[in-house]
């Protein structure tokens, strides 16, 4: 039989009304680093960046952090927070993170004191299990967690990582478009793998009087983003990807059941369903990321954002600069942009702008409306298990989706979601039944899916 297990809380209702659901505004604001408040009424740029691999990566990043404090203080930028992401490499030797951050925090206090910046800065840390070993991979595990320690004891102030677990599935399904495996992945595997993974995170976090910001389902949803690709050379259906999408918001929300209180993580597109839920703060991400990826919802994610942010860029020599320095410009006139909307009283008027500009033309925009994400949501807080609630917020969407006749959908997408629908129907009257039947069949067919190292550790 599938075991059953508790979270520490579960939300049962939504912190916001489509209405309210905004740029720069949370329920829950947050202060950290030399003063940075997040939530409270302004957007914050988040830069993220990637250090040269020829390079010496120490001198990296105390090159671009140094690089990044004096285009704030030139551009007149007084909030900031900063991103580590931390490669595999870096996670061989937990000496050079520490290093490394140190350097960067060193040089953080350093303007905030000269130039009375407020920044904040957030390490990510990389999911380097192997979850084909037993128990996926205790010594990766055991790694990730010294790495937390130290990192929350250097310098950091927000702890966020990109985790894996149940992708081994999701990649065997999403290519063949299998809405079981999808959902034995993002709604069973991945809910015990995220329980684990931040109980441990949050305890970390309170013990160093850092924050613990949260997940993003990359590993998922970008994926099946990246797979979908434009509109005309997609390898699966976007409704497949919109679907997937929801999904993913139902495994997020694990880290703030556990104990998270953001900001979230930026590459997590699923985020402001988090914010909708929770009234945390959320970082985002859109057309600055265009420089690792494209999509096509480039406006519309930035419609409730608290912190705005690009995707990695790398520190390579542009005519304008180095590359994070030029994108943290391009941050600091978007979010300057919907700061003087605050001011003046148009924010609401410039999201339902960028709202439009993106939600009808794809269904991966459309389920990131902020209309769409409460009524999503607020089945996601209705349901009594995390596997009934990945279902059911998938059909909900598929539901406002066939609703919508403004919405653009091919006939072949029209087939897709009909199809989709009464698949997931199936699955949702007895989801534990299906998903137990399903995951003995896996095993014999996905490499490294070992279904009892999720449930025993």
């Amino acid at each position: 039989m599938l075991q059953k297990w508790c979270q520490t809380m579960r939300f049962s209702r939504l912190t916001y009304t489509p209405k309210d659901l905004v740029f720069g505004f949370s329920k829950n604001p947050l202060k950290y680093g030399t003063g940075l408040e997040v939530g409270n009424g302004v957007v914050v740029p988040e830069v993220k960046y990637f250090p040269r691999v020829e390079k010496d990566v120490r001198e990296e990043y105390k090159s671009i952090t140094e690089q990044l404090l004096k285009k704030a203080v030139a551009l007149g930028i007084e909030n900031l927070q900063l991103e580590t992401e931390l490669t595999y490499l870096e996670m061989e030797d937990p000496r050079l993170v520490v290093e490394q951050v140190n350097l960067q925090k060193d040089l953080i206090e350093r303007y905030a004191k000269e130039y009375g910046l407020h920044v904040g800065y957030r390490v990510t840390v990389a999911d380097i299990r192997d979850f084909g070993k037993p128990k996926h991979d205790e010594e990766g595990f055991n790694r990730m967690m010294e790495v937390f320690e130290l990192v929350s004891s250097n310098g950091a102030d927000v702890l966020s990582i990109e985790s894996e677990g149940g992708k081994e599935l999701f990649n065997y399904s999403i290519i063949r478009q299998d809405l079981l495996g999808i959902v034995s992945s993002l709604g069973y595997l991945a809910t015990f793998d995220m329980k684990r993974l931040w109980k441990n995170i949050v305890s970390i976090a309170r013990n160093k009087s850092v924050l613990a910001g949260g997940d993003s389902a990359c590993a998922f949803a970008n994926t099946a983003m990246k797979i979908a690709g434009g509109l005309k050379d997609n390898m699966i259906p976007h409704s497949l990807a919109s679907i997937v999408r929801v999904m993913s918001a139902c495994r997020s929300l694990i880290a703030f059941e556990e104990g998270a209180t953001g900001p979230g993580k930026d590459c997590a597109y699923e985020n402001i369903y988090l914010k909708a839920i929770t009234g945390y703060p959320i970082s985002m991400e859109g057309k600055t990321s265009a420089v690792a990826h494209s999509s096509l919802v480039g406006n519309i994610v930035a419609a409730a954002c608290d912190l705005w942010s690009n995707e990695q860029v790398e520190n390579i020599k542009l005519f304008g600069g180095y590359g994070p320095e030029v994108f943290l410009e391009i941050l600091h006139y978007d979010t300057k942009l919907m700061n003087v909307a605050i001011e003046d009283k148009t924010h609401f008027c410039l999201r339902d702008l960028m709202i439009k500009s993106d939600k009808f033309l794809n269904p991966q925009a459309f389920v990131l409306s902020p209309d769409i994400v409460c009524s999503i949501s607020e089945v996601i807080v209705g349901e009594k298990d995390e596997l009934s609630r990945t279902v059911a917020s998938a059909i909900k969407a598929i539901e406002l989706m066939m609703a919508e006749e403004k919405l653009l959908l091919s006939r072949g997408e029209k087939r897709f979601i009909e199809m989709a629908k009464t698949r997931l129907e199936e699955i949702y009257s007895s989801p534990n039944e299906k998903v137990e039947r399903a995951l003995e069949q896996y095993e014999g067919k996905v490499e490294k899916l070992k279904v009892k190292d999720y449930l025993e550790v």
